[in-house]
């Protein structure tokens, strides 16, 4: 049996954010060969296979990275708008430009707006499939949710439904945990907060409108006046978009951190 296999059946077994599964005597992962001398054997803890939870930490980190990314690209496409918008006032103003700054204007728009496409489903599928373990993982603890654990993914695809039910699971995940969690004994509580989860939800529904008025605009914009409204739009979307990654980021990381403390807490 490894260490943390026996740590985990151990009632000594404690839980830190940063390095997960730990002995309460030490506060350090175990560093024992074999047996340990202080096992205690915590007879309401089975198997950890059996336990029902799945590991949730690597999508996490992977989901984390994503995310990073794509505010990354948010950022450099929020700059490349800018750059747009004044070769465009340029014009507007009587001015002239280059054929050659005209191409790579548009050559540096598409190449930024194809990587953020790709980048943006990636972390998007990676998100729900994240978000869908979680909700499973909180079914094998808290009973009588609003949902089943399918909702986690398919609530983001039915029109009307995708206005409201991811964030009410988000809440739910947020608020049962911590009561879980406070109403066990487990040794560290956890800081699990919903007052960034109305911002966080409110700057997605707000991004994803702004996003339908760019589609649109730039689908019909055939003078410079329509193309530096669609700009000026995509500016603001760009401008959302980075609070939104930030706020996201908060969001993931915190019940991340939560979601570990299940695990010991059975």
């Amino acid at each position: 049996m490894t260490n943390i296999a026996l740590c985990k059946k151990c009632k000594k077994r404690g839980f830190d954010l940063k390095q997960g599964i730990v002995c309460s005597l030490t506060n350090e992962k175990p560093n024992f060969e074999g047996d340990c001398p202080y096992f205690e054997n915590d007879e309401k803890v089975k198997e950890f296979k059996g336990l029902g939870l799945r590991p949730n930490d690597q999508r996490a980190k992977v989901l984390l990275a994503l995310i990073w990314i794509v505010l990354l690209l948010e950022m450099i496409s929020l700059v490349s708008s800018a750059l747009q918008y004044n070769l465009l006032q340029t014009v507007s103003n009587g001015g002239e430009i280059s054929m050659e700054a005209a191409n790579a204007n548009d050559l540096r728009e598409q190449t930024i707006g194809i990587l953020y496409l790709i980048a943006y489903i990636i972390s998007g599928i990676t998100f729900i499939m994240w978000f869908r373990r979680a909700y499973y993982n909180l079914h094998q603890r808290v009973k009588n949710l609003s949902c089943e654990e399918g909702w986690a993914a398919g609530s983001w695809f039915v029109p009307v439904v995708n206005l409201y039910r991811p964030f009410q699971i988000m809440k739910e995940l947020y608020e049962e945990t911590k009561h879980y969690l406070i109403s066990g004994n487990n040794p560290v509580q956890p800081d699990l907060s919903t007052r960034f989860l109305g911002l966080w939800w409110a700057l997605w529904i707000i991004n994803g409108i702004i996003g339908q008025i760019i589609f649109r605009l730039y689908r019909n914009a055939d003078t410079l006046p329509e193309l530096l409204t669609s700009t000026s739009f995509d500016m603001i979307s760009g401008a959302i978009g980075v609070g939104l990654g930030f706020v996201t980021i908060k969001v993931i990381k915190d019940y991340s951190n939560a979601e570990g403390l299940l695990i010991i807490n059975t």
